[in-house]
């Protein structure tokens, strides 16, 4: 560890993150740089554990608020900051060296917005609320593309996921009979457009 690091000469912390590799950049009290490290992420928590309490500013990117629950443990002041207020302090040609010292410089501005430091539980609410998302447009999507392709064959159905869902079934297992969507079989044509009630009813599919 360093004498700067040992006499508590870094007052604030700019880190830039990465998947494996992580930029630093401090500044003592009269804003000199008396930093620059760049850590393996294995190396990251030793070293923010033997580093004295300091201010923290991070971009609130993928893993941020993991860090910064993990900084906090150790004393630090934690600041997050979404990555559009920090660009317009980046000095230089981009790089990591540079986006680290344009956090350090951003954290301290009095106006800057912060983000607040989810928890875990908030983390994983908000997962569950993602994935959730996810699988319906991935389910609409396939629902929307599948709808296409039998159109194509003269078999039609409502856009109600329910519907759908009967319809797939019911053509399913005409195709387990041995019945074709495309062979042109007038009796799965029958029995395709015999299901639905009133045009659409429970099956919810039409050859048209």
């Amino acid at each position: 560890m360093s004498n700067h690091i040992e006499n508590g000469q870094v007052r604030v912390l700019g880190i830039d993150l990465g998947k494996s590799v992580f930029q630093l950049h401090g500044v003592d009290a009269r804003g000199k740089s008396v930093l620059k490290q760049r850590l393996k992420r294995d190396k990251l928590l030793e070293f923010m554990a033997q580093l004295p309490p300091c201010l923290v500013g991070m971009e609130a990117s993928s893993g941020a608020h993991h860090w910064a629950r993990k900084f906090q443990g150790y004393g630090h002041e934690v600041r997050l900051m979404a990555p559009q207020y920090v660009k317009p302090y980046v000095k230089r040609h981009k790089n990591d060296s540079v986006d680290a010292e344009a956090i350090c410089e951003a954290v301290q501005r009095p106006n800057m917005r912060f983000v607040g430091i989810k928890s875990v539980a908030q983390q994983e609410i908000l997962a569950l609320h993602r994935v959730r998302s996810l699988a319906v447009k991935n389910r609409t999507a396939l629902v929307n593309q599948i709808r296409g392709l039998l159109a194509e064959y003269g078999i039609v159905f409502p856009k109600s996921i329910k519907q759908a869902r009967r319809a797939i079934v019911l053509i399913l297992s005409e195709l387990h009979r041995g019945q074709g969507v495309a062979d042109g079989d007038q009796q799965a044509g029958k029995r395709l457009s015999s299901h639905p009630v009133d045009s659409w009813g429970a099956g919810g599919v039409a050859r048209v």
